[in-house]
């Protein structure tokens, strides 16, 4: 017959479950009375009554099989054994009592520690970067990991505290706050107006050089539009297409065609002259720029400050971007 292997025998009760049955609150009441030298005062500072804390004490003794203290009419002293209880506990009580002053402080006290932010590639670079200088003159005891990835956020596994999305968001796990709508524009250069001029119908798309984004799947980005009050896609048969949105920027700046591009990479050259939108009434009103987080509780308060000041200067970046689009001509 096979041999099984043989297993020590226990010896005795497992030590994480002995000190899990002497309770942490008979710990602390006898660290409280040995501090304040008598039951009642050990209950004035617990807000609990002394029979309370003579329960709690009595509980403990009988877990160590151990007698803690001398007890008289007139005085509390420890006996020997109390004595070396106390000597190998206090450290213990004093740094979860440490810890908890800390975690408080994280969300209670000045902003401090690390913070790990993810964002796309493009809006992280024209967006959130710019704003970080500012935030941390506000906070310089916070400090950032700046993530630019493209592809979905894995809060947990990334160790992400704050997400800036795109698009439409259905993740039902996560908390997002709208930054602003996503404003999507098609765009040409003037010289490529001149030489081409500009659709002034989805339809007529079909007629001119288009530029296209490849995602990172490798799936062609398709184009978006509102017509009559429904949603439409479109998909150009591109004479170019990258898989950096900045190229396909830089293609149109170039006067090689016709790209629809987000609004915020776009709104100071629309100011500026260099870059002329069209299809503007055609635009989608139904995606959005969205910072993420995992709960509203609990937060700490480098992750709350992050939140409330991204949150008030990417809006003002929306207000002038606006007033840009609004001024441009349809």
């Amino acid at each position: 017959m096979p041999s099984h292997p043989s297993h020590p025998p226990r010896q005795g009760p497992d030590a994480l479950a002995s000190s899990f049955a002497a309770s942490y609150a008979g710990v602390v009441a006898f660290i409280a009375v040995v501090t304040e030298g008598s039951f009642a005062r050990a209950g004035d500072r617990l807000g609990i009554g002394r029979s309370a804390v003579s329960r709690s004490v009595q509980k403990l003794e009988e877990q160590l099989d151990a007698r803690l203290f001398f007890r008289t009419t007139r005085s509390t002293t420890l006996t020997r054994e109390g004595e070396l209880f106390y000597e190998h506990c206090h450290p213990g009580v004093e740094r979860i009592v440490q810890a908890l002053e800390e975690m408080r402080e994280l969300r209670e006290g000045p902003p401090q520690g690390r913070l790990r932010v993810a964002s796309t590639v493009g809006f992280g670079r024209k967006v959130v970067a710019p704003l970080l200088r500012g935030f941390q003159s506000k906070y310089p005891e916070v400090a950032i990991d700046l993530l630019l990835d493209d592809a979905a956020t894995e809060f947990t596994s990334a160790h992400v505290d704050v997400a800036f999305r795109n698009g439409r968001l259905e993740d039902s796990q996560i908390v997002a706050r709208q930054l602003f709508p996503m404003q999507l524009l098609v765009c040409a250069s003037p010289a490529y107006r001149s030489s081409h001029g500009l659709p002034r119908s989805v339809e007529e798309l079909a007629e001119h050089r288009c530029i296209n984004l490849r995602h990172a799947s490798g799936r062609i980005c398709e184009w978006e539009f509102k017509v009559g009050g429904r949603p439409r896609k479109f998909s150009p048969e591109a004479m170019t297409s990258f898989n950096d949105a900045e190229l396909v920027l830089q293609a149109v700046l170039d006067g090689q065609g016709l790209a629809q591009l987000p609004g915020y990479q776009i709104f100071d050259l629309v100011q500026s002259g260099a870059l002329v939108p069209c299809l503007a009434q055609y635009a989608p009103d139904d995606r959005g720029h969205y910072i993420c987080y995992l709960s509203r509780r609990h937060l700490p308060s480098r992750v709350r400050v992050f939140i409330d000041y991204m949150t008030a200067q990417t809006r003002t970046l929306n207000v002038q971007s606006l007033t840009t689009f609004s001024a441009a001509p349809r």
